[in-house]
């Protein structure tokens, strides 16, 4: 695949998990928000981890950063980290730590 093709792909992935999330919080009114994303992420941790796993070979190159479960946590930490600090959601006016002049 190209890479064009994977950045669409990627952008397509990522807004279409926000619909869903919107597609569950118009069908369920009276849910907690954050319960539905914490469900939706739950979900998204386990097909990570699951499509993460390093192959039989244990000598294996393009497993090495993930051959372990604290090295795929650490990839995944950092994968989410990028994310979020990418996101127009990361700073919000009410967080505590925004200055006020």
């Amino acid at each position: 695949m190209k890479a064009a093709d994977t950045d669409t792909l990627f952008d397509d992935i990522a807004d279409r998990v926000v619909a869903l999330g919107n597609e569950f919080l118009d069908a369920n009114p009276d849910a907690d928000a954050w319960e539905i994303a914490s469900g939706m992420l739950s979900g998204i941790v386990h097909f990570w981890l699951y499509t993460h796993q390093p192959c039989a070979d244990p000598s294996c190159r393009s497993c090495a950063e993930m051959a372990t479960a604290e090295m795929r946590l650490e990839q995944l930490l950092d994968e989410a980290r990028e994310s979020a600090e990418e996101s127009s959601y990361y700073h919000s006016p009410f967080d505590r730590n925004v200055g006020n002049a």
